[in-house]
């Protein structure tokens, strides 16, 4: 796409979507053993998807908004001081290129393209793109959120927590009783899956140990755009700049107070 001095809302989605189309989606089973590696363990995985994409949305941020500070995922694994420059930036953006890598490398279809806009700390649009679902979710601050240019309803969790389906990335959480609450579940083990799903009803709250900005900042924005809450668990509405030891994202305040108190 043609780069202009500012990127529209659809703009930045339709970038998005033909990152995907252009270098992820044609290695999605079809990734080569050379194709994939491991960052920091072996479990944590990064594929020549991962990187292509992040260069082709990076360097489009930048065109459009050069004295914007661009934090990716990929880019931080090779240089650690970004996330300081990202945390001071008035203005600045996150770039999760395939948020969900593992569910990408074994052929699952749950995983996101994602890009967060933060003006002064606070977090002002944000884009999923779920290719293989071709789920587009965009939220604004202050004007709500859309699935695919539709308006998601605002959230109305049950008021008894003995309904209430949480789930969380932490396999060893899995079948963990809080209250009563029902036993905890697996997420779908990807931001950009998950938290679309708690927009959309699917679940109540979601329990993260992991609070990387590019995972969780494009998410708690279309959460909170519905009337969700995504707070820390000590108490504090999560913002981009924050590095907190946990991160409960819920389908309402009450879901939130209750739930932080019994993790």
């Amino acid at each position: 796409m043609a780069v202009s001095e500012h990127l529209g809302t659809d703009d930045v989605l339709r970038l998005l979507q033909e990152v995907a189309e252009e270098v992820i989606t044609p290695r999605f089973r079809a990734l080569a053993e050379h194709e994939i590696s491991s960052k920091t363990h072996p479990g944590d995985l990064v594929t020549v998807a991962d990187r292509e994409a992040e260069v082709l949305i990076t360097r489009q941020l930048r065109a459009a908004y050069p004295g914007a500070v661009v934090l990716g995922e990929e880019a931080f694994a090779d240089d650690p001081t970004s996330l300081v420059a990202f945390r001071e930036a008035e203005h600045a953006f996150t770039v999760d290129p395939v948020d969900g890598t593992r569910n990408f490398v074994h052929g699952s279809p749950d995983h996101a393209v994602m890009v967060a806009e933060t003006r002064a700390g606070r977090t002002v649009r944000s884009w999923i793109w779920q290719p293989q679902h071709e789920l587009a979710y965009v939220a604004e601050l202050g004007s709500g959120a859309t699935r695919n240019g539709l308006r998601l309803p605002d959230l109305t969790p049950d008021s008894d927590p003995a309904h209430w389906r949480v789930r969380t990335s932490a396999r060893r959480r899995i079948g963990e009783r809080l209250g009563p609450l029902p036993p905890l579940e697996l997420s779908w083990v990807s931001c950009g899956i998950d938290y679309p799903k708690l927009a959309e009803g699917a679940c109540d709250a979601l329990v993260y140990h992991g609070t990387r900005p590019w995972d969780h900042v494009p998410g708690s924005l279309l959460v909170s755009e519905v009337e969700g809450v995504v707070g820390s668990v000590d108490g504090q509405v999560y913002a981009p700049r924050d590095d907190p030891r946990g991160i409960l994202a819920t389908g309402g305040a009450d879901v939130y107070d209750w739930l932080r108190r019994e993790v």
